[in-house]
């Protein structure tokens, strides 16, 4: 199968070749493999998200895709985020086909994951076509493929508010220590929050330390609130 991986290197220059020979290339580095366009009327929204995982910014082309990079870098197994780092090149009969997925993220044991944003309902015959080509593309190399849609709620909503508070700033160290300390025990959360302090200044620590993977709840089963039960994670992210 003649297939070519392109890419934009962590040094700036332009590569393009077979995969056998740039899968090892730390892709989580790359430049977008092509450039985000913005104009006038545009239906889409594109912009840029803060990546607490890799220090860095991610670009997106829809809410969708935003939401999949926030949740990606809520994942603890994921150490660096990329947005679109290569195109794939293949021959498909008489012409070529090209495919640049979404996302790559690194994780922690050095393999990647690749990922595919698309709500569900306009993925045609083609499109399917394409990420099937590409999920066997991952798969030759040890890596994850993932097709996903919109986030589903409530965890959508979860999602975006602790990720206002992941940026370092956000952190207090005494008020992370009094909120580690209420929450050896678990307990609702504004209650928790009150006895740590002044909740307009513990509440936002709080929610960093569930970035941090410090304190944890249940963000799939019911919308965070007053009775949300919090607990002291077993694990911190580095």
């Amino acid at each position: 199968m003649d297939v070519c991986v392109g890419f934009v290197g962590a040094d700036g220059v332009r590569r393009l070749g077979p995969p056998a020979r740039y899968w090892g290339e730390p892709f989580e580095r790359a430049s977008p493999a092509r450039k985000f366009t913005a104009f006038k009327g545009q239906k889409n929204f594109t912009g840029d998200y803060w990546a607490v995982t890799s220090r860095s910014l991610v670009g997106y082309e829809s809410w969708g895709e935003r939401d999949a990079a926030m949740a990606l870098d809520l994942d603890p197994a994921v150490v660096a985020l990329a947005s679109q780092p290569f195109r794939l090149i293949w021959p498909d009969g008489d012409r070529e086909r090209e495919h640049s997925p979404d996302h790559f993220a690194r994780l922690a044991d050095g393999t990647g994951v690749v990922v595919d944003v698309r709500p569900q309902d306009p993925v045609d015959e083609e499109a399917a076509a394409v990420f099937a080509f590409t999920a066997r593309i991952c798969e030759s190399v040890g890596w994850q493929f993932r097709l996903v849609g919109d986030l589903d709620q409530p965890f959508r909503a979860n999602l975006r508010r602790p990720a206002r508070y992941r940026d370092p700033r956000s952190h207090r160290a005494a008020v992370a220590d009094r909120l580690r300390e209420v929450f050896t025990e678990p307990q609702m959360l504004l209650a928790g929050a009150e006895r740590a302090g002044d909740r307009l200044a513990v509440l936002p620590v709080l929610y960093h330390l569930f970035w941090q993977h410090e304190l944890t709840t249940d963000l799939v089963a019911a919308p965070l609130g007053a009775a949300t039960v919090v607990r002291l994670a077993a694990r911190r992210r580095s």
